[in-house]
């Protein structure tokens, strides 16, 4: 709905004016501005109570949004550690059995040729 123009006021002025008569009609402007006063208030009100409930809420989200993310970011820690940890257990294993491979065993004739490689680059 649009705004009301000069013509459309002074259409609904001439009609409350015939309907309510010219005394009645100063007491109505003033019940109807202070109706509208007293609406805005209450609109105003609600709006900064709503506005204070939101950051009363906010402000706890904001906590548990930090915390989460640090937990996130532990698990992630977490995660590359244990694949650190399993890739260097791998490694090492395969170390030791490229070693064993290396050494002649005890019922292997002595005679058999040492490796080149030495032992830090296997």
């Amino acid at each position: 709905m649009g705004q009301l123009g000069f013509s459309e006021m002074l259409v609904i002025f001439v009609v409350a004016l015939l309907v309510f008569g010219p005394k009645k009609l100063p007491e109505l402007g003033k019940s109807l501005g202070k109706g509208i006063r007293e609406f805005k208030k209450a609109t105003e009100e609600l709006k900064s109570n709503w506005e204070d409930h939101v950051k009363d809420i906010q402000q706890p989200l904001n906590d548990v949004k930090k915390d989460l993310h640090s937990m996130g970011q532990d698990l992630k820690s977490d995660f590359y550690k244990s694949i650190e940890s399993e890739h260097s257990e791998h490694t090492s294993q395969q170390t030791q059995n490229a070693l064993e491979a290396s050494h002649p065993s005890e019922s292997a004739p002595e005679s058999a040729p040492e490796s080149t490689v030495p032992k830090e680059h296997v």
